[in-house]
């Protein structure tokens, strides 16, 4: 048996993650890692104390669902809660991040973002190219999520 690469190992890690997710519109998990080290893990969903859509419904507006905080912005702030330094440290979402949740990766310090499913914004890769963050598919099996 074959060990799986380091890649594939952190996806499979935000595919688990993603399993908490509690906005069954879509469910998404990210795991910030440097070193090969997880930093922070975070999964869509509902603000602290708040119910949970899958419970009380959706709170849309214009398509979307605004009662959610993204996965990449709940890890990013887990990692700030729990004063985890994230400069410099690679992402696994399993959805590539919205334009707002790649500007905060950006202004964190995120300098490489894998993702699985590409989700809705092509201007994270123009950015991406122009701020040397590297953007990599690892495409993931959605069914599953």
């Amino acid at each position: 048996m074959s060990r799986v690469n380091w890649e594939n190992y952190f996806m499979n890690i935000a595919k688990q993650v993603a399993t908490r997710s509690t906005c069954d519109r879509k469910h998404v998990g990210s795991v910030i890692v440097r070193d090969r080290t997880i930093l922070s893990t975070g999964y869509n969903g509902s603000i602290r104390g708040m119910a949970h859509c899958d419970e009380v419904g959706h709170l849309m507006e214009e398509g979307h669902c605004v009662a959610t905080i993204h996965a990449e912005t709940n890890a990013i702030l887990q990692a700030a809660k729990n004063g985890v330094m994230i400069d410099g440290a690679e992402v696994y979402i399993t959805a590539s991040p919205c334009w707002n949740c790649f500007k905060m990766l950006a202004n964190a310090g995120i300098k490489k973002i894998y993702y699985g499913e590409f989700y809705r914004d092509q201007r994270i890769f123009d950015v991406a190219k122009r701020l040397s963050i590297e953007l990599i598919n690892i495409p993931v099996d959605q069914k599953e999520l």
